[in-house]
């Protein structure tokens, strides 16, 4: 899962991008509402955290435009303001929930995991490839009945080919989607995990499902 967040306070924004990469989440960090709105608007976060007083464009103001532009990812909204006016106004505005600061850590990653819990039970229970499937909800990924222990990492990897079946992917999409902005592209990180996965799904099996497109990628489909 790849998450966003757009927070001003430079120390705030990596407590929170530092905890939740701690929790397996890819993060990327925004830290005013034209770089927050710019970022989200290419439509690669599961999720978003967005500070209500940033500089350039305030929250609602971002989420206003979000929401004109069919950006469906869940919005978790965060601020010092705690009147119910102003979480009437930030909800009917297009967020998912809100958080006030200060707040506890633990309380953030609940709230962001019901969120995303929410939303992959609105899409289907489970993903499948051939005889490969991945219940995103529990995590829990099997091959021909057979259960197999993946990293989380590894997990975010697979979910992004299954939900991108047929289509080859890049190495920077891939970077982009499980890692995020300020990864270094040149690293060789996707190799590596493509063949922790090819290793644990495709090994002794057949059909193969992951296959290398020379010069460009990788795709997962059944041959």
């Amino acid at each position: 899962m790849r998450l966003l967040v757009v927070e001003d306070e430079k120390k705030v924004a990596s407590f929170i991008k530092k905890g939740l990469e701690e929790e397996g989440y890819a993060v990327d960090v925004a830290l005013n509402g034209e770089e927050g709105l710019e970022m989200a608007l290419d439509r690669l976060h599961d999720l978003i955290i967005l500070d209500i007083s940033l500089p350039k464009m305030d929250g609602l103001q971002v989420l206003k435009k979000l929401r004109q532009q069919k950006v469906n990812s869940p919005v978790l909204l965060l601020t010092v303001r705690a009147t119910i006016e102003d979480k009437v106004l930030g909800l009917d505005s297009g967020a998912d929930d809100y958080l006030t600061k200060p707040f506890a850590f633990q309380e953030l990653v609940a709230r962001v995991r019901a969120l995303l819990r929410r939303r992959a039970e609105a899409e289907p229970a489970l993903l499948q490839v051939a005889d490969l499937t991945l219940d995103p909800a529990q995590r829990i990924v099997s091959r021909g009945g057979e259960k197999i222990d993946l990293t989380s990492k590894e997990i975010a990897l697979l979910e992004y080919f299954m939900r991108n079946p047929g289509r080859v992917l890049t190495r920077t999409m891939m970077i982009e989607h499980v890692w995020n902005y300020d990864f270094d592209t040149m690293t060789n990180i996707i190799d590596v995990y493509v063949n922790y996965l090819r290793k644990k799904i495709d090994s002794g099996r057949e059909p193969k499902l992951i296959h290398t497109v020379r010069g460009v990628g990788y795709v997962l489909k059944a041959e």
